[in-house]
């Protein structure tokens, strides 16, 4: 892992040079999807009660604005227009053609006990990772509560992030606690960009599009991620891949 480079804010790296149009923007009930003329992009939908969940101040009018545009709401009072903004930025770096690893994201992490943190809950990765320390804004019976995260990372060996973090705001803040820990983002509102390389990431495991058609209507028919798998890929870029 890397220090984080001064005067490049985590946002500005990924929103800087975005390129082309949104053909379509959807907000979904578990997910939001921005399509871009080279690729497609996903954000975790906030779920309703979450703060700032407001009707969206001007739908019907997000399809056909430059990408940039929508990635300039990443700092929205509206949690629903983060979201699109994330959507937005990552359509510009999820390209279609990119390549990388296409290995799951989960299948990566190592064990190391309680010094592999794991912030999000991701269904049965405690039980395949026994004795991991898992993150959660509302932790069950055996997780932690985010108030842990700076005890947890400053002992830690591996983290990996659900990429939600980066809807929700906390990305920036939980890169800023790991000290020398490897650090892996996930899941499918990954933007994966090399940028963040020079952010304290040393890899990163997103959703590439392949049938958009297929993959905007189950987004609209409320998808979760096991139904969205069959109309994309898997990707992972890791910082020695680069180097």
């Amino acid at each position: 892992m890397t220090n984080v480079v001064a005067g490049h804010g985590f946002e500005e790296c990924l929103i800087a040079d975005l390129t082309g149009v949104a053909e379509q923007v959807i907000v979904g009930l578990n997910w939001t999807l921005v399509l871009g003329p080279n690729g497609a992009g996903m954000a975790q939908t906030p779920a309703r009660g979450t703060a700032g969940c407001r009707s969206l101040p001007r739908a019907g009018t997000y399809s056909g604005q430059t990408l940039a545009a929508l990635a300039a709401l990443w700092n929205s009072d509206n949690v629903f227009e983060r979201a699109v903004a994330v959507a937005a930025v990552n359509a510009h770096w999820n390209r279609f053609d990119i390549e990388g690893d296409g290995a799951n994201g989960l299948d990566l992490i190592e064990n190391h006990g309680v010094r592999t943190i794991v912030i999000g809950r991701f269904p049965g990765l405690a039980d395949r990772l026994p004795g991991i320390a898992v993150v959660e804004r509302e932790p069950r019976p055996g997780e932690y509560p985010e108030s842990a995260l700076p005890m947890l990372l400053a002992e830690a060996k591996y983290v990996a992030i659900t990429a939600s973090a980066i809807v929700n705001g906390s990305m920036a803040g939980i890169l800023a606690l790991c000290k020398s820990a490897f650090v892996l983002v996930l899941g499918p509102s990954t933007p994966l960009s090399p940028r963040l390389f020079d952010h304290g990431v040393d890899a990163l495991s997103g959703f590439i599009a392949r049938d958009v058609d297929k993959l905007a209507r189950a987004v609209s028919e409320g998808a979760a991620v096991a139904a969205l798998r069959p109309y994309g890929r898997y990707a992972t870029i890791v910082r020695t891949q680069l180097a």
